[in-house]
């Protein structure tokens, strides 16, 4: 299965000529068999941004959501090849509605038509994994607008099966490349593998969802639509219906006077804010996912739809990334490097005034440029290039967290290209370093904790008393393992001796034996073999009896 697919994606490569979108630097000779071959095909009557969207429509969910990402990254491509990619956000090829009626009806075990007062048919979007339905539920006696969001027909099956060929590949890389092993390509395959099936599971999402809303309800900074439960199903949800403008949509932004630029700083905020504030954040925020509200364009805000893909970090992984942002802030290099050293990024013996050096090239032209002089995939690709000769790991815990700060730089970019990312999260990252660390942050960790410490006061005689009889116990065993590691000790030692004694014993036989058959021989008949023979017979029998 895994080589058809591979030899089908091949197929639809060439069939499709995306051979013709490849930048002149990459026409090089190392590609010019492939490119031959390719000139076998014909040349597809649309054109080259088309095609390259519709393979990735024709191989499906998982090379669709790659596009998605692809799309956010004007800055990499040209205009007509981002208009494209910007068509995979909502505009993928519905299913049949009947279809969707089918698997609606269902999974609420109920007709549509006791269950909505109105559906209709043709979808309000599509996209990879689902297709979104405009309807209306009588809420309370009220008319309620809502979506139903339903799981496309046979993506779970087409998933696990590219899932397969990605960990094919991935094990592959591992063993033909050496840097692989610094990279974790499968530790990165199961990490997206875990995010992506998530997506199917329209249940997990709502719950996704009502956490999120909760979160920013009463913010005025980030809207997250009601779900409802009673409606909601693995493969079906219903929640209400919004409206607002898609964040790719700029020309709309523009005629209707949005302050573009206090929406990017909004949007900046936001992302911190989920990050370190809520430690739960939305890691799926293409423009096709995110709306914004204009109904006041001087203080617009946000809309987020579509939370299957959320994020989180350990305590460990927050403090270490708001130290190293800080530091990167205020270019202490030497700081990051050590920051990186401890974390066993990278091995503990490396030269830190070097890596610091390293670090200092590479991202020294990252500050007090606009956004749209800079690019955060170009920095992390020439950091992991020099971290080769450092041997840093990449860690696949924050892969997903590097995936949503590329989408919020595209967004980014197209909002209002000349964003100062630092002049927004540099203050936020410091107050929120300020008031972790600080005394109000103690006192909030410990009024955090004190009911779990109250609950388990009564318990700590007890477990004093525990601790001290298992820490009796343990030196009494340690001094049984030792006295046992000192009698084999003498055991190995003992059977070392009585080895090199009976080898000597063996030696001293072979030499006894020569020494009465060579004057036979007749090469040193002048020398009498009995005495040098007995004496050395004679400790050969002696040292292999002594020591057997």
């Amino acid at each position: 299965m895994t080589l058809f697919r591979s030899l089908y994606i091949l197929y639809v490569l060439a069939r499709l000529r995306l051979d013709r979108n490849l930048p002149a630097e990459a026409k090089t000779w190392k590609t010019l068999p492939v490119r031959l071959i390719l000139k076998l095909f014909p040349v597809p009557a649309e054109s080259g941004p088309e095609s390259a969207r519709r393979a990735l429509e024709t191989l499906g969910p998982i090379f669709i959501k790659f596009g998605q990402l692809l799309s956010t990254r004007r800055d990499l491509f040209t205009e007509p090849m981002a208009d494209e990619l910007q068509k995979l956000q909502d505009r993928v090829p519905p299913f049949d509605s009947a279809q969707s009626r089918s698997i609606i009806e269902s999974s609420l075990g109920m007709s549509l038509d006791e269950t909505f007062s109105r559906f209709d048919a043709t979808p309000l979007a599509s996209a990879s994994l689902a297709q979104v339905h405009a309807a209306e539920l009588m809420v309370a006696g009220e008319p309620k607008e809502v979506v139903i969001k339903v799981i496309r027909p046979g993506a779970p099956a087409i998933i696990r099966r590219d899932l397969r060929l990605m960990y094919f590949a991935a094990r592959f890389i591992e063993k033909v490349w050496a840097d692989a092993s610094r990279l974790h390509p499968v530790a990165i395959v199961r990490d997206y593998e875990e995010t992506i099936l998530g997506e199917l599971n329209l249940a997990q999402e709502a719950d996704n969802t009502k956490r999120l809303r909760a979160n920013w309800h009463l913010s005025g900074k980030l809207y997250v639509p009601a779900v409802f439960d009673e409606f909601t199903r693995n493969n079906v949800m219903v929640m209400e219906r919004i409206y607002g403008v898609t964040a790719g949509d700029i020309e709309a932004l523009r005629r209707e006077n949005v302050n573009l630029k206090k929406l990017a700083h909004l949007g900046v905020e936001i992302f911190f804010s989920q990050v370190f504030e809520d430690n739960f954040f939305h890691a799926d925020m293409h423009p096709g996912n995110v709306f914004i509200d204009i109904s006041d364009p001087e203080n617009p805000t946000y809309i987020a739809l579509d939370c299957a893909i959320i994020g989180s970090l350990t305590e460990n992984d927050k403090n270490y990334l708001a130290r190293n942002l800080l530091a990167f802030f205020n270019r202490d290099y030497d700081e990051v490097a050590r920051l990186h050293i401890r974390s066993g990024w990278v091995p503990h013996d490396t030269d830190a005034d070097r890596f610091a050096a390293v670090i200092r090239r590479v991202c020294d032209p990252f500050f007090q440029k606009p956004i749209s002089e800079i690019s955060f995939g170009t920095v992390l690709l020439e950091l992991f290039q020099t971290a080769r000769q450092f041997d840093m790991e990449v860690q696949p815990q924050l892969v997903l967290l590097q995936k949503t700060l590329i989408n919020i730089e595209g967004m980014g970019r197209q909002i209002y290209p000349e964003l100062d990312l630092w002049e927004t999260a540099a203050p936020f990252m410091e107050r929120w370093m300020k008031d972790r660390m600080g005394i109000k942050g103690l006192l909030r960790r410990l009024s955090d904790n004190a009911p779990r410490w109250l609950d388990q006061l009564p318990e700590i005689p007890d477990l004093v008393l525990n601790t001290m009889v298992e820490v009796g116990e343990l030196s009494d065993s340690n001094r049984r393992q030792t006295r046992v590691l000192m009698e084999v000790q003498g055991q190995l030692a003992s059977q070392a001796r009585r080895a090199r004694f009976q080898r000597l014993g063996g030696l001293a036989l072979i030499g006894a034996l020569f020494s009465l058959l060579l004057p036979a021989s007749g090469y040193a008949a002048e020398i009498d073999p009995i005495i040098p023979g007995s004496v050395l017979g004679t400790l050969g029998i002696y040292w292999m009896y002594i020591h057997s």
